[in-house]
């Protein structure tokens, strides 16, 4: 196998796992507003009212996502596709463990469901710069002629965490629910710190894109992308 092929199939798995696992971080709080946030989050007694206040806390992270983009978008343009990559994946990674943390609003009140917006926020900001910044460093990455090939695999990673996410909660959601509610539901949160670990390391691996250490050795970077 040639040092090409062996680099880009390096690409292709970071893609991928980085997708996947960034995108299982991102819908775990999806899943949670349905069946978590709405019961512990918010005041107690019109269950209508917690549902439709859990579920626009998920909304503000689609929110704040074009914002992620065009910040990271830029700043990738800046100091390349890997860092900015690295900086989202720990970006996320730390915000969904911390909603492991988060205390319910019986002990805290408010503080509750403004420390999940807070958390839920810095989600969708990081979200914002991941499939775009993933699709460029493989685009960048890839030969001409498998381009639209390789360019798929943070697609197939989205896809992926939404499956891992799901089916998570359908393995929790089978505990009493004293139990689920009470802290089995954390679970996922806390353990996505392990599997940001594991796709860290994958990117921290990778070589940044040709395209760009050409443009940073001609002095051709863009002061002002946005602009």
């Amino acid at each position: 196998m040639t040092t090409q092929k062996r680099s880009m199939k390096g690409v292709a798995a970071a893609s991928l796992v980085g997708s996947a696992l960034e995108w299982f971080d991102y819908f775990l709080y999806g899943t949670a507003a349905a069946l978590v946030f709405n019961e512990i989050m918010f005041p107690k007694g019109d269950h209508f009212v917690s549902t439709i206040l859990a579920f626009s806390t998920l909304a503000l992270g689609f929110v704040v996502r074009p914002f992620g983009a065009i910040y990271f978008g830029q700043l990738g343009d800046k100091i390349g596709r890997k860092k900015v990559l690295v900086i989202t994946l720990l970006l996320m990674g730390s915000a969904t463990t911390l909603i492991g943390f988060v205390s319910t609003y019986e002990y805290v009140g408010v503080l509750a469901p403004i420390m999940l917006v807070c958390l839920r926020l810095i989600q969708g900001f990081g979200a914002g710069a991941e499939f775009g910044g993933a699709a460029i460093l493989t685009a960048e990455s890839a030969p001409a002629n498998k381009r639209g090939f390789y360019s798929s695999f943070p697609g197939v990673g989205v896809y992926i965490g939404l499956l891992l996410s799901a089916g998570t909660f359908a393995i929790l959601t089978q505990l009493p629910k004293e139990i689920f509610l009470g802290w089995a539901w954390r679970i996922p949160f806390l353990f996505s710190a392990l599997l940001v670990v594991v796709a860290l390391i994958i990117r921290i691996k990778l070589s940044e894109t040709a395209a760009f250490e050409k443009l940073a050795k001609s002095g051709k970077v863009s002061k002002s992308p946005l602009r």
